[in-house]
């Protein structure tokens, strides 16, 4: 069923808490009622923005135009063989409601992607990671509508473009192709992902028995420890991507800071440096700038402490970026969207 509603907040539909407005905000529930929209005159002639649960965008001010707001939520068991399943879900499922999905019918891959917020579509497009895991590591196949034609598409993984937090979505789709539903390739005999240092070290320190529910029992602890919750504290979790320079650049850095951090990437020559380390380092880790400010836990998680404005939050992001980019030399970049 289309629900259509005008002039209408999207504080609700943000995990920054910003209070703005939209001109007109319509929720639909099938693909079906998706394509009946997108051919409406008064849409094809108006900005459009389609949201999931807004835990990766910053809102700078009131959207003039109109949002579009999934509520499509089958999730489908699509094909089972002795070792493996393929699992479909709406792109207006919460994801970790998702996982919590898999994990209960004994599917394995997804667990380590517990906990983390927004929608099963916004995970495809932000290719999400944690723990050692990614998206793309179980991703099938994504199907959506393209707002032009209004022509479904059915993509495999080697027309995502999956990188570090980037999708073809991000990309050179951005704006121009709404997800629909999600395919997921599962393990029913699970190989659980825990070389991840963190991980790794709690799940020894409990020594209990491995299994998909352990594993996100920890994860989700683990996660706890180090963010915000965003219905206390507004915030898109980590608000910065760590960035990834080359070798030669990274020993420059590791003259000065002989015990900077780093992860080995897919290219012999590049390092991938921890943004919260650089924030962290360059002194604002839990800094405050008008009502907003740097987590005291978590530094790449900025957070909206007194009820800041979008602007304030990027003014807050531009001067951290900045300072980077003087003390290291490295551009920071954004993991969340600037609306």
């Amino acid at each position: 069923m289309i629900k259509r509603i005008q002039t209408y907040s999207l504080k609700n539909h943000n995990t920054f808490g910003i209070n703005v407005l939209a001109d007109e905000f319509i929720e639909y529930s099938t693909t079906e009622e998706l394509i009946s929209l997108l051919k409406e005159e008064k849409l094809r002639a108006t900005k459009l923005l389609s949201i999931g649960s807004g835990s990766n965008m910053l809102f700078i001010s009131d959207f003039n135009g109109i949002v579009l707001h999934s509520k499509i939520s089958d999730i489908l068991l699509e094909l089972e063989t002795d070792k493996e399943v393929v699992v479909s879900a709406g792109a207006g499922i919460i994801w970790d409601d998702f996982v919590i999905w898999c994990i209960n019918q004994g599917f394995g891959g997804i667990e380590n992607l517990s906990n983390i917020p927004g929608t099963v579509g916004a995970a495809v497009i932000q290719n999400i990671g944690a723990y050692g895991v990614e998206l793309k590591d179980i991703f099938h196949k994504v199907e959506g509508i393209f707002i032009d034609n209004c022509e479904k598409f059915c993509f495999y993984q080697t027309d995502c473009d999956f990188n570090y937090r980037y999708s073809i979505f991000k990309g050179q789709l951005k704006d121009k192709a709404i997800i629909t539903k999600l395919f997921l390739k599962l393990n029913k005999k699970p190989k659980f992902n825990i070389e991840y240092a963190a991980l790794k070290s709690q799940l020894e320190k409990e020594k209990d028995e491995l299994s998909l529910k352990k594993i996100r029992e920890v994860i989700i602890s683990i996660r706890k420890s180090k963010l915000p919750d965003p219905e206390i504290v507004g915030n898109a979790g980590s608000f910065f991507k760590n960035p990834i320079i080359s070798l030669q650049d990274f020993i420059k850095i590791e003259k000065n800071y002989p015990k900077i951090p780093f992860f080995e990437t897919s290219q012999k020559n590049f390092r991938k440096i921890p943004a919260a380390w650089l924030i962290e380092k360059a002194g604002w880790k839990g800094k405050q700038l008008g009502n907003a400010g740097v987590h005291s836990q978590q530094a790449v998680v900025l957070v909206n402490l007194q009820n800041a404005n979008g602007k304030e939050i990027l003014k807050l992001a531009c001067e951290i970026e900045k300072d980077i980019e003087q003390k290291f030399g490295i551009l920071l970049e954004r993991e969340v969207n600037v609306i």
